[in-house]
């Protein structure tokens, strides 16, 4: 096995957790869990749940660790869109309803670009994460989010 192969398999052993009722244990503000038959990850997450939060996002962030993200909240599920605009690093955008369920994941948004990124369906929360990780983890529709934040949740915090 090749150190690139070798290196991604100690980063996914690092954010893929086997056991949900230890997420569910360790519910936090700074701590998003997702799961789906993929199993589970866990992101340390900075939380934008104010429109001034929102509006700068993730811009001008030059590197972020692999297991690190942002939650954006919304008062209520909406449609949305998100852009690039300066944002220096690949995102992945994952978009979950009122309950944290998933409804779109929008892989690798190119740096920079103004191109608005819709959410598809309504949206209640978006977590970003280094580009190519949701593909990697297999985080997908259906999927499903853990916050304290996420109200009425498929996957509740216990």
């Amino acid at each position: 096995m090749g150190s690139s192969a070798r290196a991604l398999l100690i980063f996914l052993a690092s954010v893929v957790v086997t056991v949900a009722p230890a997420a569910a244990q360790q519910c936090r503000d700074d701590t998003v869990w997702l799961r789906g038959d993929w199993g589970t990850a866990r992101f340390h997450v900075d939380v934008a749940d104010s429109a001034e939060e929102r509006s700068r996002g993730l811009m001008f962030v030059e590197k972020m660790p692999a297991t690190a993200g942002m939650l954006f909240v919304y008062g209520h599920a909406s449609q949305t869109a998100f852009w690039m605009k300066n944002t220096l690093i690949p995102l992945d955008m994952i978009f979950a309803d009122d309950k944290g369920q998933v409804v779109k994941v929008h892989s690798n948004a190119v740096p920079h670009d103004e191109t608005p990124i819709p959410s598809g369906s309504p949206a209640q929360y978006v977590l970003e994460i280094n580009g190519g990780l949701a593909r990697q983890l297999g985080i997908d529709v259906g999927s499903e989010m853990m916050h304290p934040a996420i109200r009425g949740a498929a996957w509740p915090c216990e």
